[in-house]
């Protein structure tokens, strides 16, 4: 329910539980979640394309705008790593709106931009993964030919396109604009003007770990290929998670976790016999 667009007030009603149970349940698979995808995904193929765009969202209110960068591998759409954080977007002088921000900064200070950081922080976590060269495909924004640079160095053959380009089926960056209308469709708080948006950028980070590990180890890449999931597709797992495999085993031990696909819990995630 919380990858089906489902708000917790909502799985609550249907599950028959007080709202905080809800909540907290989230926030305990979450943390697994994270876990999980760190430990399975440990290492990535090299001499793969990766794509890198941002999306926009907003924590409580729409003047309090979230950055959402998201890096997915290319041909199988496994999602490498996303991150969530504040930027500033003033809206025009004299407007409503900019008197309202206007009228916020003078409470809480002068809103941060984090959105150089979160981009950074994405990439590097591509960098954790790989070895040998790669293939990074973004827009024109001019952050993110710089920020590349500075981490890949000499392994990176980068690609832009512009962000006019019609979003077809035929852009280049399509892969990456379809992973983020998929975000949208699949997660509830990141759907514009929507009261299932979150009161915290925290608990949208939580979200997000939950999709990563649905979207590339639980569900199918497309219904056509059955059980084959991104982790399937890149040969980090030889069949698709249940939902159960998922949550079985705490994941924060790192190698030393137990496999999710292990039912007796004899085998890590390093594969060493317990």
């Amino acid at each position: 329910m919380l990858t089906s667009g489902t708000g917790l007030r909502q799985i609550a009603f249907v599950l028959k539980v007080d709202q905080r149970a809800a909540q907290g349940k989230m926030r305990k698979m979450s943390r697994t979640c994270a876990h999980l995808h760190e430990n399975l995904s440990a290492k990535l193929p090299a001499s793969m394309t990766y794509l890198l765009d941002e999306e926009e969202s907003y924590e409580q209110a729409s003047i309090r705008p979230l950055t959402v960068p998201l890096l997915i591998e290319r041909k199988s759409y496994f999602h490498v790593a996303s991150a969530v954080g504040p930027i500033r977007r003033m809206a025009p002088e004299g407007t409503a709106r900019r008197r309202r921000q206007e009228r916020e900064e003078r409470l809480h200070g002068k809103r941060p931009d984090e959105s150089y950081k979160c981009v950074k922080q994405v990439m590097l976590a591509l960098k954790r993964r790989i070895s040998g060269p790669l293939v990074l495909q973004t827009d024109k924004k001019s952050s993110y030919v710089t920020l590349a640079r500075d981490v890949f160095g000499t392994d990176l053959i980068q690609e832009t396109t512009s962000g006019k380009v019609p979003r077809t089926t035929y852009n280049p960056l399509f892969p990456i604009n379809i992973s983020i209308g998929m975000t949208r469709d699949n997660c509830g708080r990141l759907r514009r003007k929507s009261w299932l948006v979150s009161k915290l950028a925290r608990w949208l980070r939580g979200q997000l770990s939950i999709f990563l590990a649905f979207r590339n180890y639980v569900r199918p890449r497309t219904r056509k290929s059955k059980d084959q999931t991104p982790a399937c597709q890149l040969g980090l797992l030889p069949r698709q998670l249940s939902t159960q495999e998922t949550l079985r085993w705490r994941q924060d031990w790192g190698d030393r976790s137990i496999h999710p696909m292990n039912v007796r819990g004899t085998r890590t995630v390093g594969g060493v016999a317990v």
